[in-house]
């Protein structure tokens, strides 16, 4: 959790001495299993970085935190993964048509679904009539977080996480799968210390940023709570 509240507001947010009108958006995906630290690494970017690096919702918790049936039946998980798919990419859209933003940051991509999917990757792909090619090639880069074990700082306080570490770990496998391949894949491993995980992952971050807003300094104050 990062100490302070959320910052919405352009005018708290770095400044940037980038002068363009308009920008063609970059997407860069942050993926790895429940518990990996996606949130905090998310956030600790949101606060470091100028108003032209946005950081996009999870779809997944759109979905279900608005009362999307989380059952466990085939049809059910396939309709739930079509959803989010949808709901991501009409996310990513919205961000291209309005070419504010040069870099995007996805609490997850469309590609993560096939993690989720009760059935074959060929019908997943058929399903949502794309491709692997299609849907990895609309990302600059992936870094994925490792999941911590269940001794090692495994965070069970989110209300919509239901997996377990195990499970976690075996979901992290396949998140891994589905994204290999990519020519940017960056796998970022789990440490004692999730500040050192969390620098790690913001460096990769900076280097798919625009030239103009590489220099801001990272605040990396998390709390323990």
């Amino acid at each position: 959790m990062i100490n302070g509240s959320e910052v919405n507001a352009n005018s708290q947010r770095p400044r940037c001495d980038c002068r363009a009108t308009a920008h063609a958006t970059r997407f860069v995906v942050l993926t790895g299993s429940p518990g990996a630290g996606k949130t905090a690494v998310l956030e600790i970017a949101r606060r470091n970085f100028c108003k032209h690096v946005a950081v996009l919702p999870e779809a997944a918790g759109i979905v279900f935190g608005g009362g999307f049936w989380r059952k466990d039946t085939p049809p059910a998980r396939r309709a739930a993964q079509r959803a989010i798919f949808c709901v991501q990419r009409e996310v990513e859209r919205l961000l291209i048509e309005e070419q504010e933003t040069a870099l995007a940051l996805c609490d997850r991509g469309t590609v993560d679904g096939l993690a989720y999917w009760p059935d074959s990757e060929a019908t997943f792909w058929r399903d949502l009539r794309t491709s692997r090619e299609l849907e990895q090639g609309r990302y600059a880069a992936v870094i994925h977080l490792k999941s911590p074990s269940e001794t090692a700082g495994y965070n069970h306080r989110n209300p919509l996480r239901t997996e377990s570490a195990a499970e976690a770990h075996r979901i992290d496998d396949r998140i891994l799968a589905a994204w290999e391949g990519h020519p940017h894949l960056y796998v970022v491993e789990s440490t004692a210390n999730f500040l050192d995980k969390a620098r790690a992952a913001m460096e990769l971050i900076r280097t798919q940023l625009p030239q103009c807003c590489r220099q801001h300094d990272i605040s990396m104050e998390i709390s323990s709570t």
